[in-house]
């Protein structure tokens, strides 16, 4: 992997220390798929808030333009070169961030809708559901495995897994099936994960963003990044006494 940014932004921290610190320095959260869409909008309003954010990519080149965006709005957030495909790349920067003080907040952003528009599930192909499941669900479960270890250790963590609607069992229908059921198994993964983490200070969270404006959403979309990306900020930012092993959209607790 790629020498990410990581480890560089310890000697800005103290222009961010009125923000989410933890009175040494200010909370750090890392977000995947951030160089465009939710992803984006998430890193832009955590580091409105004055998080140290890491902007997860899977190239520098479109980190690096993403980050460029965002300081043009004079905030600041490090680009990072991260395939959540890759174990090898996980592991790498789960060792920057230990050497550089650490890990507050994952956002499990990164994710693919590779099934065809009306798709059935006679009609999925296998290879369309490891794609898929490769980077919704194994991505996230290997980026836990790696970097829940930091948070525990500092007794604080937020971690929200981007979900849909389209994963509830509850209101499960035909269509998208690959993607339906990587999302299904990401709340799985959500609600395993708050459980072995109850009592360390990390909480754990699901949350759907509606159906949003984006690449993935398309142009009919009704709601803009903004309100997609609005939970996920307030998961992120959650206070000691606030939930964890929910599913949430617009900040209210929905069925799985």
């Amino acid at each position: 992997m790629a020498k990410s940014t990581a480890s560089a932004g310890a000697a800005q921290s103290g222009s961010h220390a009125a923000g989410e610190a933890t009175g040494q320095r200010p909370r750090v959260a890392l977000v995947t798929g951030a160089n465009r869409g939710i992803g984006f909008e998430i890193a832009r309003q955590l580091a409105r808030r004055g998080l140290r954010v890491l902007l997860g990519s899977r190239t520098l080149t479109k980190g690096r333009a993403a980050s460029r965006l965002l300081a043009e709005e004079g905030l600041a957030a490090e680009p990072v070169r991260l395939d959540v495909t890759d174990p090898a790349q996980i592991k790498s920067l789960a060792r920057e961030l230990r050497a550089a003080g650490g890990l507050d907040v994952l956002i499990n952003n990164a994710g693919v809708l590779l099934d065809p528009r009306g798709g059935r599930f006679l009609d999925v192909r296998l290879a369309t559901c490891e794609r898929t499941l490769a980077t919704n669900l194994y991505g996230p479960l290997l980026l836990l495995q790696a970097m829940l270890p930091l948070m525990i250790e500092r007794g604080y963590g937020r971690v929200v897994n981007m979900s849909s609607e389209l994963g509830q069992l509850e209101e499960m229908g035909s269509g998208t099936p690959a993607y339906r059921i990587s999302k299904t198994a990401l709340n799985a993964l959500t609600r395993i994960v708050a459980s072995d983490t109850r009592g360390t200070g990390v909480l754990v969270n699901s949350m759907c963003p509606g159906w949003v404006r984006t690449e993935m959403g398309g142009p009919e979309a009704p709601r803009t990044v903004a309100q997609g990306a609005d939970t996920a900020v307030w998961l992120a930012t959650l206070p000691g006494d606030g939930p964890s092993g929910g599913f949430f959209r617009d900040r209210k607790r929905i069925a799985w």
